[in-house]
This record gives C-alpha cells, sequence and structure tokens, in this order.
C-alpha cells in the first residue's frame, strides 16, 4: 500500500509530465507552423513520450492502492523566439524535471518506501538521457548560427541526433 505522502508527491509528478507534454505539444505546433517539420516530427514524438511517463505513473499510484489524479492544465506558450531558445527551454524544462524526479527519489528514501523508489529509478535514467539529447541538440545549434542552411540541414536530420546519442552512450530505446 502507497502512502498518502508518496501518492501525492506522485501525484505532482503526473501534473508535470502532463505539462511537459502539453509544452512540447505546443513546440511542436510551433515549429510546424514555422516550416520547421522535422523538429515538429522530434517534439510530437517527445510529447507522446511524456505522456507515456505519466500514464506509467498513474498506472504505478493505482496499482499500489492509491489514486493516481488527472491534473488541470495551464495552456504553454504559443510563440518561441526561434529554433535555439526552444531548445534551450526544452533542456531548462528537463533540467527542472530531474530535479522534481530527485526529489521523489528522496522522500521515497525518508519513507522507507522501497518499491517506489526502486520504480523510479526508470525516471532517474530517462532524465539523464533527456538532459544530455537537450544539450546535444543545443551544441549543434551553437555550430550553426543563424546560417539558414544550416537550420535547413538541421531541420531535416535533428532525429538523427537522437539516433546517434543513444547507440552512443548505449541508451535504451523505448
Amino acid at each position: 500500500m502507497i502512502s498518502e505522502k508518496i501518492a501525492k508527491s506522485l501525484n505532482r509528478q503526473v501534473q508535470l509530465e502532463a505539462e511537459s507534454s502539453q509544452i512540447y505539444l505546443a513546440m511542436a505546433s510551433w515549429a510546424e507552423v514555422e516550416g520547421y517539420n522535422g523538429t515538429a516530427a522530434f517534439l510530437y514524438k517527445h510529447s507522446d513520450e511524456e505522456r507515456i511517463h505519466m500514464l506509467k505513473l498513474i498506472k504505478f499510484i493505482n496499482e499500489r492502492g492509491g489514486h493516481g489524479v488527472i491534473p488541470a492544465l495551464a495552456q504553454p506558450s504559443l510563440k518561441y523566439k526561434g529554433i535555439k531558445p526552444l531548445f534551450e527551454e526544452v533542456l531548462s524544462h528537463e533540467i527542472h524535471v530531474s530535479g522534481e524526479i530527485n526529489k521523489l527519489v528522496d522522500i521515497c528514501l525518508k519513507e522507507k518506501d522501497y518499491t517506489t523508489h526502486n520504480f523510479l529509478q526508470w525516471y532517474v535514467g530517462e532524465q539523464i538521457e533527456e538532459e544530455a539529447l537537450a544539450r546535444r541538440i543545443i551544441d549543434k545549434l551553437k555550430l550553426i548560427g543563424d546560417d539558414k542552411g544550416g537550420h535547413y540541414l538541421f531541420d531535416r536530420d535533428v532525429t538523427t541526433i537522437e539516433s546517434a546519442l543513444k547507440s552512443e552512450k548505449g541508451f535504451r530505446s523505448e
């Protein structure tokens, strides 16, 4: 049985994962409207992944005797100043999510809930992967600078950055 404190903390994470999905969905829509179809596809995929992360949490809470709560969400931003600022926001957001996962792990250890601690290790690993991917993308965008041809090639190849990073680092695929 999950404690009320752990269930409440996990439900906060449910909200954060739902917000992440909405943020990436809004970013994808912006990118698509701006002609960045590769970036849009990349962000639509990541929006879906964040929703799956949320569902995993809800199911875990429910299976442990708690109640996974479906949160109300605020509308995310509709406009971005460019592709590089957009991915800088992605990195900032993923760093925030990592911090929240770490807080959850800490609560589990203090509460001696080793089952939930074990469950959360998947999220810890996932956040390492997400931050590394965002950093790699920003590094590529820094190399490109304001070169429009470079932006075109980046947008065409953005999904290969993720594939290369996963094979390099031995990351698991979803």
